[in-house]
């Protein structure tokens, strides 16, 4: 007889919150909703707005002449943005590692009657695509999912064409301070890892949040300037719900920098 061999199955945290966005989507989640026709019609007209984070439209000035452009939606998919770059004349990609979100994308686009490419990765890992490809990123919240986000900066830099484009939104880390039912008492310590505090992991297991991290400015602006980028402007925004977000406590941060030729 052979000795029984124990193997440990690791699971991959990207897989994890792969998995739960899909079960979010399916259950009617605010951000895996796509626009409707209506709204693509109105985009088509000029009228449209688009979020990097809950409530504050992305100021229009960001994103310059649209027509033509090649731009990624990274972590973006849904159907709810890049539709409205589509009907505005750009060539888009998205990239997303939820299968539910990319199955929206498709839907829109065969609804509209548009082309967009739809690629299944994930953004931990090197983006699969050639130097100087985009000429815009845009990277709604999402890296709240993701445990190193300096690597996404240098990927998202390389993939930029000079003079592109990064529009990205995140959150500040304050809501991963307070408990999950009022917002008023604060219980966690930062950074928030539920790779490395097993409490943290609880938390989110007991509401089904996947696997999620706080992050610190360093990581978020410093890690874009590092990574070969120029800060050009900012704004803050609120949860849109919530104690927090009722006394008006900035959670979530939108930055537009660009790759300077």
């Amino acid at each position: 007889m052979y000795p029984a061999i124990e193997t440990e199955i690791k699971v991959d945290y990207q897989d994890i919150n792969s998995k739960t966005i899909d079960r979010w989507v399916l259950n009617d989640w605010e951000w895996g909703k796509p626009i409707s026709a209506e709204e693509f019609a109105a985009a088509k007209r000029g009228e449209w707005r688009v979020l990097l984070t809950p409530t504050k439209p992305v100021p229009k000035t960001w994103f310059g002449q649209l027509i033509g452009k090649q731009l990624l939606g990274l972590a973006s998919g849904g159907g709810q943005q890049m539709p409205i770059f589509a009907a505005l004349g750009a060539v888009c990609t998205v990239l997303d590692y939820s299968v539910e979100q990319l199955n929206s994308e498709r839907r829109v686009a065969e609804r509209e009657n548009y082309q967009i490419e739809t690629v299944k990765a994930d953004m931990t890992k090197p983006l699969p695509f050639a130097d100087e490809s985009f000429d815009i990123v845009f990277h709604p919240v999402s890296n709240g999912y993701v445990r190193e986000v300096e690597p996404i900066w240098r990927e998202c830099f390389r993939v930029l064409k000079p003079g592109g484009v990064l529009l990205a939104g995140f959150d500040n880390g304050i809501n991963f301070l307070f408990d999950g039912d009022d917002e008023t008492n604060v219980i966690n310590a930062l950074p928030f890892d539920p790779i490395a505090n097993p409490d943290h992991k609880r938390q989110l297991e007991a509401i089904d949040g996947g696997m999620q991290f706080s992050h610190t400015l360093d990581e978020q602006i410093g890690g874009q300037l590092r990574a070969g980028f120029t800060l050009t402007d900012l704004y803050e925004d609120t949860n849109g719900s919530g104690r927090l977000h009722n006394m008006n406590i900035p959670c979530y941060i939108a930055t537009r920098a660009i790759k300077l030729g």
